[in-house]
């Protein structure tokens, strides 16, 4: 019997554009994508194509000019702005380019606050076992300005998975580290990705970490210039 895939994140006919004094600056254009309970995919694309825009708005942290976005079954353009939080909170991780960490929360207390607010029981007891998957239980009293930066942005995917999402959105999350701390960034978020079955979406300009994804997509001045194609040179 053949496995029907479950549809876990879908725009259609997505745009997005800015008013500006005397023109309009179109962002994002007429763009359909589907993605995959389970997937990995990389939105592909050079410094201003769109791909972080359309990667927040697929995250419900922007909304679309026009168009329908639906995240974990949900539509996304017609939710309040208190239901998309909710959501978020519910089904969402993030890891972003900056580490986004509190200053005055220790490395634990970051990690377990979205489960604080969720309202999770266990919150610091699987904030300990986050700590010690991404190597840092003997980092759990320290603050950010004590960490480096690898350390902060392992700080950041534990975080992001702390409410065990169903989805996990990152952008360019290796970006601002040097070459050996970002590969080990990277193989620490997919396998995380692996061990939990989340769904993958990351953004980044770089071709290695978008080949170890299943599936890529190409954006180009707001066009998404293919459908996800599964990624065969995984070299």
């Amino acid at each position: 019997m053949s496995h029907t895939p479950e549809i876990y994140i879908q725009a259609k006919n997505l745009t997005k554009t800015v008013a500006l004094t005397d023109s309009t600056l179109t962002i994002l254009q007429q763009i359909d994508l589907t993605i995959n309970r389970g997937d990995s995919v990389a939105i592909i694309g050079a410094s201003g194509s769109g791909k972080s825009t359309l990667l927040g708005i697929l995250a419900g942290l922007d909304t679309a000019s026009s168009g329908e976005v639906y995240l974990a079954g949900q539509p996304l353009h017609l939710l309040s702005d208190d239901a998309r939080a909710e959501l978020r909170a519910r089904s969402v991780g993030f890891v972003f380019q900056s580490f986004l960490l509190l200053p005055g929360l220790t490395a634990l207390e970051n990690i377990t606050l979205p489960a604080e607010l969720a309202g999770l029981a266990d919150a610091s007891a699987r904030g300990r076992e986050l700590l010690s998957l991404v190597g840092l239980s003997h980092r759990a009293d320290f603050y950010p300005s004590q960490l480096s930066g690898g350390e902060q942005q392992r700080v950041a995917i534990a975080r992001a998975f702390i409410t065990k999402p169903a989805i996990l959105f990152a952008d360019e999350p290796s970006a601002n580290l040097d070459a050996s701390t970002g590969v080990m960034i990277e193989d620490l978020l997919f396998e995380l990705n692996q061990q939990q079955g989340t769904t993958l979406v990351l953004v980044t300009h770089n071709p290695a970490l978008a080949r170890r994804c299943r599936y890529q997509l190409q954006m180009i001045a707001g066009v998404l210039r293919q459908q996800p194609q599964e990624v065969t040179d995984v070299a």
